[in-house]
């Protein structure tokens, strides 16, 4: 996904009057929820919730009985 930054930098800086530094803090999606664009984002369905689990597996800690 490639961003348009000069119609962002307009977005965020004219349209919303936002600060600089308040526009450089922002996230993606905050930008887009301030925008109006949520709407747009579909909610995550299982197999989005499942390549997430594949990406970023949880990793159980090792136990001190585990070594034993």
């Amino acid at each position: 996904m490639r961003f348009d930054w000069p119609a962002l930098m307009r977005a965020g800086l004219s349209g919303l009057a936002l600060r600089p530094d308040q526009f450089w803090t922002l996230t993606p999606a905050e930008l887009r929820l301030m925008l109006g664009d949520a709407a747009r984002v579909p909610p995550m369905d299982r197999s989005r919730l499942d390549a997430l689990i594949a990406a970023f597996p949880d990793k159980r800690k090792e136990s001190e009985n585990d070594r034993l």
